[in-house]
């Protein structure tokens, strides 16, 4: 099969089969797992979990480096936080699979290609319907 009819059998079908889906679980369960890992990394970050407890003999002085230290917790709060909602968007999309709804553009109803849900595996949107909504 060629890539034109495979991408026209691709936009005929409705949803995708059962090993399509478990392919794209694979892939989502293992980005769900480095995203989880990245979070608790990140929050033990700006919760200073990992620290013994040095804070209160430390010389005052040092404005500039407890400046940073502010400024380097509220970014990784920032981060946590995008990686906190990639994290339920990946949950969500696993829902899908269950469903056997994963890969429906929401507002096309037509399936979204294969390399869109390889790079963006909670995406919704197909691409076309992307293009539209920045109109």
């Amino acid at each position: 099969m060629n890539a034109k009819s495979k991408t026209r059998t691709e936009q005929t079908r409705v949803k995708y089969s059962d090993e399509e889906l478990a392919e794209f679980k694979a892939l989502i369960e293992k980005k769900l797992d480095k995203a989880q890992r990245d979070l608790e990394m990140l929050t033990n970050a700006y919760t200073n979990a990992d620290e013994h407890g040095t804070d209160d003999t430390s010389p005052t002085f040092k404005v500039l480096e407890e400046g940073y230290q502010v400024m380097s917790k509220e970014e990784n709060s920032r981060l946590a936080a995008r990686i906190s909602k990639f994290i339920t968007n990946l949950e969500n999309a696993l829902i899908r699979i269950e469903n056997k709804t994963y890969g429906v553009c929401r507002v096309t109803g037509k399936l979204i290609s294969k390399e869109r849900l390889r790079s963006v595996p909670h995406a919704t949107l197909s691409i076309e319907a992307k293009l539209k909504e920045k109109k």
